[in-house]
């Protein structure tokens, strides 16, 4: 009986080290490391992270009496968490805003027209 139970307690801990080691992969999969600028766009402008600088840029790119509304969403627990707001519209060019992108947290960027309809986001992501 000593030798059934040394056995289950030796498998058991095997199921436990591959199921802890898949979960650790699944959770560094979800947030994706950049080097490099990103964008995300919908029929009526984009939205641009800019790696040099940690910069975040949206424009609007219709003439529709409308803006656009950026925001970049920081994950903090399970829920985003909006730590920056970008709006374009009304004048010629883009506006920028800048949020220091750290290497511990998942952000993502979300991108909305003010006309309505739904919001355009990226997967997380960190520097």
């Amino acid at each position: 009986m000593g030798k059934t139970f040394s056995r289950i307690a030796v498998a058991g801990a095997a199921v436990a080290t591959v199921f802890a080691g898949t979960v650790s992969t699944a959770q560094a999969a979800d947030t994706a490391i950049l080097d490099t600028n990103k964008t995300i766009s919908n029929s009526h402008g984009k939205m641009t992270y800019i790696d040099d600088g940690d910069m975040f840029e949206v424009c609007d790119t219709n003439a529709d009496g409308h803006g656009m509304t950026g925001m970049v969403e920081k994950l903090v627990g399970s829920a985003p968490k909006t730590v920056l707001t970008v709006t374009d519209g009304g004048d010629a060019g883009c506006d920028k805003g800048g949020y220091n992108v750290g290497q511990l947290e998942s952000i993502r960027m979300a991108l909305t027209w003010d006309g309505g309809g739904g919001t355009v986001r990226s997967g997380y992501f960190n520097e």
